[in-house]
């Protein structure tokens, strides 16, 4: 058993702590509360961590980076984030191709990040399968939550300087090769499940790129949708309706032109890269206030790094500057821990400090969401690192 005592605790739950305490049994918190409530020895802890008042939060959580796929330094040769060869390539898996190595996971790390989502970049049309890893760890097994966490699709402007005259080269065209992708697989799930009702347990043909879009097709996989203009974001909401799947919508750049529909729908929202400038033509409405207008309208959002558009390591950085800019300090801190945690479907695991839920833990000095905040402390799967 390990203990955190005299901690300020913003669990990102119902209840917080002033001077608490974080009991952790493995990899896991058992049991967190006022410090008058504490009823351990600390005699009985094989190690205590006196936070001395600084806060506890939950670690932080970027739902959308490249983390490992091009790693800090390396050029070229580290460059494993995008296959070109074909628009449809459900198949291929990150975990093939982070390097646990890349410096960026200890800065992120140091920065306070301790699960990252990551996955292939927005070439191809669907580009492969992110996975949710820990921070910290020597190898993939040991730091992964879990994969496949999500399919990653993209609409606009960059599958179609990917495909140059070949088809699909226009919006049409991407969104028409979308279709037809989805609609094969609802197709080859159709026929599964008829063979499976049938009684019959052998001979099934399997295809490999299907196998991963049937879990799109029975919901059992998020589709994780890059998007960043207005019209990109309406097809890849007509189209989740069109085939019943579950959706993010990554990126969002011209979201806050559509706030009445996106508080109705109620898809997640990941925002970000903010700190960037605007690279390319589909980000010309980019601006800082979509994260006060979607604050608002009442829309839950994470925000993300998706680096290395933006270090990853400014993510905390990220949410200071939207505070700054007028997002309550409550939204801000749940954009990079339970929001995020959320739109992903790890809530069950991270983003906020509850009994059960992993030991992943921020002790952070000095004032919250200002520049004189300084990261104390990490504690992943229980571990001080």
């Amino acid at each position: 058993m390990k203990l955190i005592k005299n901690a300020h605790i913003l669990t990102m739950e119902d209840t917080d702590y002033e001077n608490g305490y974080i009991l952790i049994d493995g990899t896991t918190i058992s049991d967190l509360g006022p410090m008058d409530a504490l009823t351990v020895s600390e005699d009985d802890c094989e190690e205590v961590f006196d936070a001395c008042g600084a806060y506890a939060l939950p670690g932080f959580i970027d739902a959308h980076c490249h983390i490992g796929l091009w790693e800090e330094g390396a050029g070229e040769e580290g460059a494993d984030g995008n296959e070109t060869g074909d628009p449809i390539m459900p198949q291929l898996r990150a975990i093939d191709g982070v390097n646990p190595s890349d410096l960026a996971f200890k800065e992120a790390l140091r920065a306070g990040v301790t699960t990252v989502v990551t996955g292939p970049g927005s070439s191809a049309i669907i580009g492969g399968q992110f996975a949710a890893l820990k921070t910290a760890g020597d190898y993939i097994e040991e730091m992964l939550i879990k994969e496949p966490i999500a399919l990653k699709a993209a609409l606009g402007e960059n599958p179609k300087k990917t495909n140059g005259e070949k088809f699909p080269a226009t919006r049409m065209g991407t969104a028409a090769l979308l279709r037809e992708t989805l609609f094969n697989a609802r197709e080859y799930v159709r026929k599964q499940d008829a063979y499976t009702a049938a009684g019959k347990t052998d001979n099934l043909e399997l295809d490999f790129k299907n196998e991963i879009l049937a879990k799109v097709i029975r919901k059992e996989l998020p589709l994780k949708v890059h998007v960043h203009r207005a019209d990109d974001i309406c097809t890849a909401l007509r189209i989740a309706e069109e085939f019943d799947i579950i959706i993010t919508l990554d990126h969002c750049t011209e979201g806050h032109f559509l706030t009445d529909l996106l508080a109705q729908k109620q898809v997640p929202i990941l925002l970000g890269p903010a700190i960037s400038n605007r690279s390319k033509p589909e980000l010309r409405h980019k601006t800082s206030a979509i994260h006060v207008d979607m604050d608002k309208a009442g829309i839950p959002f994470a925000i993300i790094t998706d680096h290395p558009e933006q270090p990853i390591h400014t993510l905390y950085l990220t949410a200071i500057l939207i505070h700054r800019d007028g997002v309550s300090k409550q939204t801000a801190l749940r954009s990079i821990t339970i929001n995020a945690a959320k739109s992903v479907g790890l809530c069950d695991r991270i983003g906020s400090l509850a009994p059960g839920k992993d030991a992943d833990i921020v002790i952070h000095e000095g004032e919250l969401l200002t520049l004189d905040a300084n990261i104390k402390a990490v504690f992943v799967n229980g571990q001080k690192r």
